[in-house]
Protein backbone atom coordinates (compact mmCIF):
# COMPACT_ATOMS: atom_id res chain seq x y z
CA UNK A 1 0.00 0.00 0.00
CA UNK A 2 2.79 2.63 1.51
CA UNK A 3 4.49 2.48 -2.51
CA UNK A 4 0.97 3.91 -3.98
CA UNK A 5 1.96 6.83 -1.63
CA UNK A 6 2.62 10.20 -2.94
CA UNK A 7 5.87 12.21 -1.53
CA UNK A 8 3.38 14.45 -0.28
CA UNK A 9 0.83 11.48 1.78
CA UNK A 10 3.99 9.86 2.76
CA UNK A 11 5.46 13.88 4.34
CA UNK A 12 2.43 13.52 6.20
CA UNK A 13 2.87 10.21 8.23
CA UNK A 14 6.49 11.01 8.38
CA UNK A 15 4.57 14.67 10.44
CA UNK A 16 2.84 12.58 12.08
CA UNK A 17 5.24 10.21 13.56
CA UNK A 18 7.03 13.57 15.22
CA UNK A 19 3.88 14.96 16.53
CA UNK A 20 3.50 11.65 17.98
CA UNK A 21 7.20 11.90 19.45
CA UNK A 22 6.79 15.30 20.66
CA UNK A 23 9.47 16.89 17.99
CA UNK A 24 6.22 18.28 15.99
CA UNK A 25 5.28 20.47 18.85
CA UNK A 26 2.33 17.87 19.81
CA UNK A 27 1.73 16.30 22.88
CA UNK A 28 4.14 13.30 22.09
CA UNK A 29 1.28 11.14 22.78
CA UNK A 30 3.77 8.30 21.81
CA UNK A 31 1.25 7.12 19.46
CA UNK A 32 -0.03 8.18 15.87
CA UNK A 33 -3.66 8.54 15.88
CA UNK A 34 -5.97 11.02 13.36
CA UNK A 35 -5.39 13.98 15.90
CA UNK A 36 -1.60 13.30 14.46
CA UNK A 37 -2.30 13.19 11.04
CA UNK A 38 -4.52 15.75 11.20
CA UNK A 39 -1.86 18.43 12.83
CA UNK A 40 0.72 16.88 10.24
CA UNK A 41 -1.82 17.78 7.46
CA UNK A 42 -2.40 21.32 8.39
CA UNK A 43 1.39 21.58 8.55
CA UNK A 44 1.32 21.04 4.60
CA UNK A 45 1.38 23.54 1.85
CA UNK A 46 0.48 23.91 -1.70
CA UNK A 47 -0.49 20.60 -2.14
CA UNK A 48 -4.32 18.90 -2.72
CA UNK A 49 -5.49 18.88 0.90
CA UNK A 50 -3.31 21.91 1.89
CA UNK A 51 -5.44 24.14 -0.96
CA UNK A 52 -8.80 22.34 0.00
CA UNK A 53 -8.02 23.28 3.98
CA UNK A 54 -7.13 26.37 3.36
CA UNK A 55 -10.41 26.59 0.65
CA UNK A 56 -12.21 25.48 3.53
CA UNK A 57 -10.97 27.77 5.66
CA UNK A 58 -9.05 25.45 8.18
CA UNK A 59 -5.90 26.31 7.72
CA UNK A 60 -6.34 29.56 9.22
CA UNK A 61 -8.07 28.49 12.16
CA UNK A 62 -5.36 26.00 12.99
CA UNK A 63 -4.46 27.19 16.45
CA UNK A 64 -7.80 26.59 17.17
CA UNK A 65 -8.15 23.52 16.29
CA UNK A 66 -5.38 22.29 17.80
CA UNK A 67 -6.93 23.99 20.76
CA UNK A 68 -9.87 21.12 20.36
CA UNK A 69 -7.76 18.28 19.72
CA UNK A 70 -5.38 18.83 23.08
CA UNK A 71 -9.22 19.53 24.53
CA UNK A 72 -10.08 15.76 23.42
CA UNK A 73 -7.20 14.21 24.21
CA UNK A 74 -7.29 16.16 27.84
CA UNK A 75 -11.07 14.08 28.07
CA UNK A 76 -9.55 10.94 27.16
CA UNK A 77 -11.20 11.26 23.52
CA UNK A 78 -14.49 12.14 24.34
CA UNK A 79 -15.27 14.87 21.09
CA UNK A 80 -16.91 18.31 22.02
CA UNK A 81 -19.92 16.52 20.22
CA UNK A 82 -19.93 13.74 22.36
CA UNK A 83 -19.63 16.26 25.72
CA UNK A 84 -22.47 18.16 24.45
CA UNK A 85 -24.58 14.80 24.27
CA UNK A 86 -23.45 13.72 27.27
CA UNK A 87 -24.12 17.36 29.22
CA UNK A 88 -28.35 16.69 27.92
CA UNK A 89 -28.09 13.40 30.10
CA UNK A 90 -26.87 15.24 33.04
CA UNK A 91 -23.26 14.25 32.63
CA UNK A 92 -20.59 17.28 32.79
CA UNK A 93 -17.57 16.44 30.80
CA UNK A 94 -15.57 18.85 31.81
CA UNK A 95 -16.34 18.27 36.00
CA UNK A 96 -15.66 14.76 35.58
CA UNK A 97 -12.16 15.43 34.00
CA UNK A 98 -11.30 18.26 36.65
CA UNK A 99 -12.24 16.05 39.01
CA UNK A 100 -10.11 13.42 37.67
CA UNK A 101 -6.98 15.75 37.42
CA UNK A 102 -7.18 16.59 40.94
CA UNK A 103 -6.93 13.14 41.81
CA UNK A 104 -4.41 11.90 39.47
CA UNK A 105 -3.00 15.05 38.12
CA UNK A 106 -3.43 17.27 34.71
CA UNK A 107 -4.26 15.08 31.77
CA UNK A 108 -4.66 11.89 33.94
CA UNK A 109 -7.27 10.87 31.15
CA UNK A 110 -4.81 11.78 28.20
CA UNK A 111 -3.35 8.39 25.89
CA UNK A 112 0.15 8.05 27.98
CA UNK A 113 3.42 9.28 26.60
CA UNK A 114 5.76 6.76 27.44
CA UNK A 115 7.08 5.86 24.27
CA UNK A 116 9.03 2.08 23.88
CA UNK A 117 12.66 2.77 23.91
CA UNK A 118 15.74 0.73 22.62
CA UNK A 119 18.91 1.21 24.32
CA UNK A 120 18.01 4.88 24.75
CA UNK A 121 16.53 4.96 21.06
CA UNK A 122 12.68 5.43 20.52
CA UNK A 123 11.48 2.64 18.67
CA UNK A 124 9.46 2.97 15.55
CA UNK A 125 6.36 4.97 17.11
CA UNK A 126 3.07 2.40 17.16
CA UNK A 127 -0.13 3.38 14.62
CA UNK A 128 -2.61 3.74 16.93
CA UNK A 129 -6.32 1.23 15.55
CA UNK A 130 -8.01 4.76 14.21
CA UNK A 131 -4.93 5.88 11.97
CA UNK A 132 -4.70 2.43 10.47
CA UNK A 133 -8.19 2.75 9.85
CA UNK A 134 -7.52 6.24 7.84
CA UNK A 135 -4.70 4.60 6.39
CA UNK A 136 -6.39 1.54 4.89
CA UNK A 137 -9.56 4.08 4.57
CA UNK A 138 -7.22 6.26 2.06
CA UNK A 139 -6.44 3.31 -0.31
CA UNK A 140 -9.88 2.72 -0.65
CA UNK A 141 -11.03 6.08 -1.08
CA UNK A 142 -8.00 6.15 -3.98
CA UNK A 143 -9.40 3.46 -5.50
CA UNK A 144 -12.96 4.15 -5.70
CA UNK A 145 -12.09 7.44 -7.20
CA UNK A 146 -9.94 5.41 -9.89
CA UNK A 147 -6.59 7.07 -8.76
CA UNK A 148 -3.93 4.81 -9.12
CA UNK A 149 -1.98 6.91 -6.20
CA UNK A 150 -2.45 7.52 -3.06
CA UNK A 151 -2.05 11.74 -2.09
CA UNK A 152 -2.83 13.69 1.18
CA UNK A 153 -6.11 14.66 -0.23
CA UNK A 154 -6.69 11.11 0.37
CA UNK A 155 -5.95 11.62 3.75
CA UNK A 156 -8.09 14.09 4.43
CA UNK A 157 -11.40 12.40 3.26
CA UNK A 158 -10.37 9.16 4.90
CA UNK A 159 -10.00 11.31 8.41
CA UNK A 160 -13.30 12.88 7.37
CA UNK A 161 -15.15 10.20 6.37
CA UNK A 162 -15.96 8.48 9.34
CA UNK A 163 -16.78 9.38 12.87
CA UNK A 164 -14.00 9.95 15.01
CA UNK A 165 -11.63 12.52 16.67
CA UNK A 166 -10.17 14.34 13.22
CA UNK A 167 -13.55 14.06 11.83
CA UNK A 168 -15.45 16.01 14.91
CA UNK A 169 -12.36 19.02 15.53
CA UNK A 170 -12.84 19.45 11.62
CA UNK A 171 -16.86 18.90 11.74
CA UNK A 172 -16.88 21.91 14.35
CA UNK A 173 -14.58 24.08 12.01
CA UNK A 174 -16.82 23.53 8.95
CA UNK A 175 -14.84 21.08 7.17
CA UNK A 176 -16.84 17.54 6.48
CA UNK A 177 -16.26 15.24 3.88
CA UNK A 178 -18.92 16.18 1.47
CA UNK A 179 -16.99 19.87 1.55
CA UNK A 180 -13.52 18.27 1.07
CA UNK A 181 -15.19 16.24 -2.41
CA UNK A 182 -17.07 19.69 -3.28
CA UNK A 183 -13.58 21.80 -2.93
CA UNK A 184 -11.73 18.09 -4.51
CA UNK A 185 -13.86 18.11 -7.82
CA UNK A 186 -13.69 22.34 -7.99
CA UNK A 187 -10.26 22.14 -8.10
CA UNK A 188 -10.20 18.98 -10.45
CA UNK A 189 -12.20 21.07 -12.85
CA UNK A 190 -9.83 24.12 -12.63
CA UNK A 191 -7.58 22.40 -13.26
CA UNK A 192 -8.08 20.95 -16.29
Amino acid sequence: MFERFTTSARQVVKGAVKYADGTGSGSGSGTVGEAELLLALLDRTGTPAADVLAALGAAGRRAAIERDLAAVRRRGGISAADAKALAGLGIDVEEVVARVERVHGPGALAEPADTPRRRGRPLRRPFAREAKSVLERSLRISLGRGDKYIGDEHLLLALTARPGVAAHVLADHGVTYVQVEQALASRRAEAG
